[in-house]
């Protein structure tokens, strides 16, 4: 059986667990335990990182949970930030990849990918010389375009290696990957496309309205917060599709981004979010459902563009 094979149908991703600013809040490695058991006792053992969450902080406290597991019952994804480079020698790409998996404590790791476009093509080409001594199982590109994502299938497809993951953010918010083509060439290529931020960090789980702010000074506050009325509707909006299904809110969002044919990365930083995570899994959304979702988020028009990303056309 192939890692494709061997994949969940959600990811769940450890960017808050850095305590980078970006989510407001600061979570404790013993707080963060009780997630990763439940994770992996109801299957979901695929884990997102990355060396810049942090610096090395949410791979830290990753790694030391997964020292409690064997190391074929879970999956690891993490990556290479072209912005960090200038903190390794040589070979940056390679130096960055054997940094990681000595701080996750794994020989290799599963899924590796190039974080965003900065330098791009160079760094895939030097990610082939990293593929040449170590067991990548499945080699990514984030953030790209279409036009960078082809760029990049290219490259490893002359070196004799494939790109099996597109890792971008898609949410019923941003939907750009899903106009540009890029979902459709993934569908094409075998490829498999990992939607981030589907919840839009918390902006579509309900919990946050003109009530109930984002924590003040963080990341999504600044990004979210001038939008907290139109995000309250679309909210409202779809705790009424929510409730067909005796779902919560933000179990909707995750139903949607599976049945759009991706592989949704669900942030985790309470055991029921894993919990919830794992029931969207079976929320069969109908083709009107979608349709009203996808109409329900354009009349919103918040927009959702982050400053390390682009739109993607």
């Amino acid at each position: 059986m192939t890692l494709k094979d061997n994949l969940p149908k959600i990811a769940l991703g450890a960017w808050a667990w850095g305590n980078d600013g970006t989510f407001g809040n600061e979570h404790e490695s013993e707080d963060l335990n009780p997630i990763y058991d439940k994770a992996m006792e109801i299957g979901l053992n695929l884990w997102d990182t990355a060396f810049v969450y942090g610096m090395g902080k949410s791979e830290e406290v990753l790694g030391e949970f997964l020292r409690t597991s064997d190391r074929e019952d879970y999956v690891i994804s993490t990556k290479f930030t072209p912005q960090l480079a200038e903190m390794f020698e040589d070979n940056e790409v390679t130096a960055m990849y054997e940094n990681s998996a000595k701080i996750l404590g794994v020989d290799d790791i599963d899924i590796f990918w190039i974080h965003n476009p900065v330098g791009a093509p160079d760094w895939t080409k030097k990610l082939v010389e990293t593929a040449k001594d170590h067991e990548i199982g499945m080699i990514g590109v984030s953030n790209h375009n279409l036009a960078e994502i082809k760029e990049a299938n290219e490259i490893l497809k002359e070196a004799g290696l494939k790109l099996g993951a597109v890792q971008n953010h898609y949410s019923l918010l941003n939907r750009s990957s899903e106009d540009s083509g890029i979902l459709e060439y993934c569908k094409e290529n075998d490829i498999i496309f990992f939607s981030y931020m589907v919840l839009e960090q918390g902006a579509l789980s309900g919990k946050y309205d003109t009530a109930h702010p984002f924590p003040e000074g963080s990341d999504r506050a600044n990004a979210y917060g001038g939008s907290l009325k139109e995000i309250e509707e679309l909210n409202s909006a779809i705790a009424k599709i929510a409730e067909k299904h005796d779902a919560k809110v933000a179990q909707l969002p995750i139903a949607w981004a599976i049945a759009k044919g991706t592989l949704p990365i669900i942030g985790a930083t309470k055991v029921h979010h894993v919990e919830d995570a794992a029931e969207a899994i079976d929320i069969e959304l109908s083709d009107d459902e979608i349709k009203t979702m996808e109409e329900l988020a354009d009349k919103a028009n918040v927009n959702t563009i982050r400053i390390w990303e682009k739109e993607m056309k």
